[in-house]
């Protein structure tokens, strides 16, 4: 048996990569990763924000079908997921990090905790050191064994900078909630011994808040970073549709009014996103050092994106690339993928192929519920024939806890969503309540940072149909299909046939 170490690293956008050509972010850790297997270059998460993303990615399915909505959703026990394919093959899946999982309350006690709180743990992980955003204890509690005063309010030693600096953490490079994570995924593979193994390693970072800590939040330059993709003014890239201009102004999403600020907020992301390509660069070293890179399949990726700045916004909400866009390197060992090390596949792929990847990687069954297709023949030279040519997403704003959109908009609950299709030349996105929230399109031939709203130019209309009607068969080519398959006969009983969603 092969090991799996499967890294994430919340909100790290596609384009931050050394190796994908970023004119700023160093990241020679993942770069070296991405020489030795392969890199998707247009590589998408499925849904916003984490939650819902991290379902898709942990059971290979679309939103509309693990229908984990947003964060706080439960996600349903009946489906599986790469910690229980892991288990079914024989390894003890370890977490070091979080998930983001709603445990489904019809499988625990009215009084179980994890009912008050959507950062629990992925059925089938055995959480070896759980640090969820929202209640870190294993992290402080190492700090104050170090010394580190920690405020009775610890969240504002957290979230808020050193005293007289912009974005510097109150803590050091070495007291990181990165570094402390990788210490310990590190303490846990030197005891391994021999015994196969399957690590997931879930960063925190570069999730907000927007600080690093001393040297990461000086190396970039501010006034080197490259200017957001965006509308000339915020009234103008409002105008683009009404949840836009709701988005724009609201307080948590809002990019800074100030372009000193914006600047060096972006530069101290991209110093986030270099502390984890350093802890990274721990984790290949260990592999490398003790001869388990021989034997170890390395995947990493993100739950989503982070806009950045990119149309007036911070944060991962909405319709736009740069939210859903993130990274995927697979690199595996084995002989049978040495022709294709270095290179990278432009083809669109989606989180739904991960687990059915891992899966065909460790020689298993594709499990039926999945809605995305393994990446193997990439990794092995032979491309897939009949493979997509568009990328799907999906973003759920329902709120059980609040009517606000509701209100805002004249809609239902059911109604709070938004679906995409995005292919080389063209973005649709569909709204449920589209009586209330027309349907957006975006010629990306001639529009490519996707300002213009020409979903109601005449023009364009036969466009737009052949979008809704690709949008539409989508839709009903994936829906859940765990019986749908399988027929009662007289003959021989059930009779189960598999098929692939696409030709």
């Amino acid at each position: 048996m092969v090991n799996v170490l499967f890294v994430t690293a919340d909100q790290f956008r596609g384009d931050c990569l050394g190796a994908a050509g970023h004119p700023v972010v160093r990241t020679p850790n993942l770069d070296r990763l991405a020489a030795g297997g392969v890199s998707f270059r247009r590589h998408f998460a499925n849904a916003t924000p984490c939650a819902p993303s991290r379902a898709g990615l942990y059971t290979g399915m679309y939103l509309c079908n693990h229908r984990v909505a947003v964060n706080g959703t439960p996600l349903d026990d009946r489906f599986t997921n790469v910690a229980r394919e892991a288990r079914a093959l024989g390894y003890e899946p370890a977490l070091f990090g979080y998930t983001d999982t709603g445990v489904d309350p019809r499988t625990v006690p009215a009084d179980s905790p994890w009912l008050r709180r959507y950062e629990g743990v992925l059925p089938g992980f055995e959480p070896v050191c759980h640090l969820p955003e929202s209640e870190p204890e294993p992290w402080l509690a190492w700090l104050r064994r170090r010394g580190v005063d920690l405020p009775d309010d610890w969240r504002a030693f957290v979230d808020r900078p050193a005293p007289g600096t912009r974005h510097r953490a109150r803590y050091g490079a070495a007291e990181s909630q990165t570094a402390f994570l990788t210490d310990r995924v590190l303490d846990h593979l030197d005891d391994a011994g021999d015994r196969p193994w399957f690590v997931h390693v879930s960063y925190l970072r570069p999730h907000p808040p927007y600080l690093a800590p001393a040297p990461y939040d000086t190396m970039y330059d501010p006034s080197s970073v490259p200017d957001p993709v965006r509308a000339p003014t915020r009234d103008e890239e409002g105008r683009q549709h009404p949840l836009l201009g709701l988005m724009i102004g609201h307080p948590l999403l809002r990019s800074p009014d100030d372009p000193d600020e914006q600047r060096a907020w972006q530069a101290a992301y991209y110093g986030m996103v270099s502390e984890v390509d350093a802890h990274v660069g721990r984790l290949l070293d260990w592999l490398d050092e003790t001869g388990r890179a021989a034997d170890t399949i390395v995947l990493f990726t993100s739950d989503h994106g982070e806009l950045l700045g990119d149309h007036w916004l911070r944060e991962k909400l909405g319709w736009f690339d740069s939210a859903f866009h993130v990274p995927m390197i697979v690199r595996d060992p084995r002989p049978a993928f040495d022709a294709t090390r270095g290179r990278a596949v432009d083809a669109f792929t989606e989180h739904v192929d991960v687990l059915p990847t891992i899966c065909d990687l460790l020689g298993a069954q594709v499990p039926l519920q999945c809605d995305g297709r393994p990446l193997t023949g990439w990794l092995e030279g032979t491309p897939p024939s009949h493979w997509r040519r568009e990328a799907h997403m999906e973003l759920d704003l329902r709120d059980p806890d609040s009517p606000l959109l509701e209100e805002a908009f004249g809609v239902t609950l059911e109604e709070c969503s938004l679906a995409v299709l995005r292919d080389d030349h063209g973005k649709y996105v569909q709204f449920a309540g589209h009586h209330a929230l027309p349907p957006i399109f975006f010629d990306l031939d001639s529009d490519p940072a996707q300002v213009v709203n020409r979903a109601a130019d005449p023009a364009l209309a036969p466009r737009v149909l052949d979008y809704a009607q690709r949008m539409l068969a989508w839709r009903m080519r994936h829906n859940e299909r765990t019986l749908a398959g399988t027929k009662l006969t007289m003959h021989a009983g059930p009779v189960e046939r598999r098929a692939p969603r696409l030709r």
